[in-house]
């Protein structure tokens, strides 16, 4: 019996369970053995283990060398998906940068390093920075230059920081979401801040609503998908506008939260994409 892995972490609430327990069920309804494990149980057997899946592993931004030395250990006893390149790639927002410089629309990010000194001009109107490591809104902040030359030297003495223009139409379009799955695309969710507010995750007020992509918003999407070190079986790509055409906010390839619930049919289209990355 084919043996996976669901890699999670210890700290369940009902967002991950969301995600974690229809596919636990389809993975089941294909005779496969799965079990929802948190990444950094060191009782766990890995090698034990025919595939492992890196889900709601959502705590890894807090200890993403531990993370990925731990990726590493599974990657060398076992399948792992998404695959180890893309998770030192991705857990680092320097890819922004790349993305941007690959000719991929994208929000535009300068990546100030650990260390440096502040630089005197931040940049005009409202800006946000943020951890160059991080998920969820974590460190996030909105403000003027001058009012945040404290701020980013704080994150700064922490790690590399992030520094973007604010998005002025998250208040009114929101942020996109697109999810692919096995190579196609499964179905897409706008997240609206709420009112006053420019977080759109759902821990910080935000809403879901059902979203049917564009042309323009699935040929971006694509060319972000193409600039990741190595094809995946399942992503997610966070877009906004920015004068009026799609830009690439985010690229989840490590544990996307996928909005199962709002797809009935995803799970076990997840299911069979993992499935059909054994040999």
């Amino acid at each position: 019996m084919t043996r996976v892995l669901v890699a999670g972490s210890r700290v369940r609430s009902e967002r991950s369970d969301a995600e974690t327990r229809p596919l636990l069920a389809a993975l089941a309804a294909r005779a496969v053995d799965a079990v929802d494990v948190a990444w950094d149980d060191d009782a766990v057997d890995w090698a034990d283990a025919d595939l492992v899946t890196v889900r709601t592993t959502w705590d890894y931004t807090e200890r993403r060398d531990d993370f990925l030395a731990w990726a590493e250990r599974v990657a060398a006893v076992t399948r792992l998906v998404n695959p180890l390149p893309v998770l030192r790639w991705n857990s680092h927002k320097r890819y922004l940068v790349e993305l941007a410089g690959a000719g991929v629309p994208t929000v535009p990010t300068t990546l100030l390093e650990r260390g440096a000194a502040v630089p005197d001009d931040l940049g005009s109107g409202p800006l946000v920075v943020k951890p160059a490591v991080s998920a969820g809104g974590r460190g996030t902040h909105l403000g003027r230059p001058d009012d945040l030359h404290g701020t980013v030297a704080d994150l700064l003495a922490d790690g590399d920081v992030l520094v973007q223009p604010a998005v002025d139409s998250i208040g009114r379009d929101g942020e996109v979401s697109l999810v692919q799955i096995g190579g196609t695309w499964s179905h897409a969710v706008r997240k609206v801040p709420a009112a006053g507010r420019f977080l759109v995750h759902e821990k910080h007020g935000g809403r879901l609503d059902d979203h049917t992509p564009t042309d323009r918003e699935v040929a971006v999407a694509d060319a972000a998908l193409a600039a990741a070190p190595v094809t995946v079986p399942v992503a997610r790509v966070d877009l906004v506008r920015l004068d009026g055409e799609p830009a690439v906010m985010e690229l989840e390839l490590i544990e996307p939260e996928l909005f199962l619930r709002r797809a009935p049919a995803a799970p076990d289209r997840l299911a069979d994409a993992l499935l059909a990355t054994l040999p």
